[in-house]
């Protein structure tokens, strides 16, 4: 008899156990708010799903009286747009940084105790400073994305820069490669899924700190929409926003594992990714 450490779910096994705690979780609310709505018809803790339904219907299918937009949509697009852009801008930096660190001592030396010394300074803690140099248009929101993740994304590119093997530099300059084309076919081709990798890691923190900075300073998005309704304790509005966020967060880490594995699927069948 194998070991329970051995042991490894098939297809329908792996459906049922990673589906069972959200049917759980949804019986639970259910259970819970209908135990509340019965004591009191106009609790707003946990609303009936009827009640998410029609918040959710007049937000998304129509449109505002004092805008005319579709309240939701504009919401969610602003986001991404915001999340897309900061992300992205972080991803750039830490792919040039990142290997420069990891490849070329000379840069290692002068910006590496820099990234780290701002990798240990809180991002939300420089949030008013960024508001105070930048205002309060786009730019403060997508730089507190860049200031928040970049940094880590940096020192993993460093960190995984440095792990690939000296012989393979050695074999490189042995058949006359200079340091750039040392950099752009043997570095660069390894640190891509490792810098996916990251990115997917870091996308919960990004979202954190766009939350936050849509909550403080906005005029649209998803963040600003959840702490504008709150003061109306609308959590026919606050929870399928959350559920949202977690749908367009659990969408953009599957897309990026699927362009993972197009792109490098030698780097997936390296590490035996588990089930």
């Amino acid at each position: 008899m194998k070991k329970l450490i051995n042991q490894q779910p098939n297809k329908a096994s792996l459906w049922f156990l990673g589906i069972t705690p959200f049917i759980l979780l949804l019986v639970l609310y259910m259970g819970a708010s209908n135990a509340r709505l019965a004591e009191n018809p106009n609790d707003k803790l946990l609303p009936s799903f009827s009640s998410i339904s029609d918040a959710m219907e007049r937000l998304a299918f129509e449109p505002s009286k004092r805008s005319g937009e579709y309240v939701f949509w504009q919401d969610t697009a602003s986001s991404l747009q915001r999340l897309m852009i900061g992300v992205g801008i972080s991803a750039l930096l830490a792919l040039i940084l990142g290997v420069a660190n990891g490849t070329i001592p000379y840069v290692r030396a002068n910006l590496s105790p820099l990234v780290t010394a701002i990798s240990l300074v809180p991002p939300m803690a420089i949030l008013p400073i960024l508001f105070i140099v930048l205002g309060l248009g786009e730019l403060s929101k997508v730089m507190l994305i860049v200031i928040g993740i970049t940094p880590f994304l940096v020192r993993d590119i460093q960190q995984r820069s440095m792990e690939i093997p000296a012989e393979q530099f050695i074999k490189a300059q042995t058949l006359g490669a200079n340091t750039w084309q040392i950099i752009v076919r043997v570095v660069l081709p390894q640190v891509m899924p490792r810098l996916i990798s990251a990115v997917r890691l870091s996308l919960g923190s990004a979202w954190l700190f766009l939350i936050a900075a849509e909550a403080i300073a906005a005029t649209d998005g998803l963040g600003y929409r959840i702490f504008l309704v709150r003061r109306y304790l609308s959590m026919d509005v606050i929870l399928p926003y959350v559920l949202w966020i977690t749908l367009l967060a659990f969408a953009i880490d599957y897309l990026l594992r699927l362009l993972s594995r197009w792109q490098y699927p030698w780097f997936h069948s390296q590490t035996a990714e588990r089930k």
